[in-house]
C-alpha cells in the first residue's frame, strides 16, 4: 500500500478551499481553518522532510489555537454599535404608545405597528385603548393599559 504524500501546495489548496467556504459561510470558522492550512503549507515548503503525520497535527494544533484564540478575543473586545436594536425588531417598539386594533379579550388583542399587526398581551381593554408595550417576546408585545 503506498503512503500518501502531502506536498506544500495541498495545504495551500486547502486553505483556498477554507476560503471559499468562509466566504460562502460567513461565521469566522473556516478563515482560521484557511490561515492554518497556509501556515502548514509554509512549514511544509520550508521543511519538505516533515512527515504527513506531523502535517496534519500541526494543521489540527494550529486551528484549534487559532479558533480557540479568536473566540476569546471575541468575548474579551465585544462589538459595540451605534444601533444595538436593528435586528431586533420587537425591541424597539418598547416603550411606544400604540392604540389597540383589536380589543384584548382573555388577555389577548392585536396592535397595528405601521404596517404589520402584533399580538399582544395584557389586561382586558377595549379596541382604540392606547397601550405602552413594556416587553417584547419573539412575536408578542407585553402592554400596559395607558391612563
Amino acid at each position: 500500500m503506498t503512503e500518501l504524500v502531502m506536498v506544500f501546495w495541498y495545504w495551500w489548496v486547502l486553505a483556498v478551499i477554507c476560503l471559499v467556504v468562509e466566504m460562502l459561510i460567513p461565521a469566522f470558522f473556516f478563515l482560521w481553518m484557511s490561515v492554518s492550512a497556509l501556515v502548514t503549507g509554509i512549514i511544509v515548503w520550508l521543511i519538505p522532510d516533515i512527515s504527513t503525520e506531523s502535517q496534519i497535527l500541526t494543521f489540527s494544533v494550529l486551528a484549534m489555537l487559532a479558533i480557540v484564540a479568536w473566540r476569546v478575543y471575541g468575548k474579551k473586545y465585544k462589538i459595540e454599535s451605534d444601533q444595538p436594536l436593528l435586528n431586533k425588531r420587537g425591541s424597539q417598539y418598547i416603550g411606544r404608545v400604540f392604540n389597540l386594533h383589536e380589543a384584548i379579550e382573555n388577555g389577548e388583542g392585536k396592535i397595528k405597528v405601521d404596517d404589520t399587526i402584533w399580538k399582544v398581551h395584557g389586561e382586558d381593554c377595549d379596541i382604540n385603548t392606547k397601550v405602552k408595550v413594556i416587553a417584547s417576546r419573539n412575536t408578542v408585545f407585553d402592554v400596559e393599559k395607558v391612563e
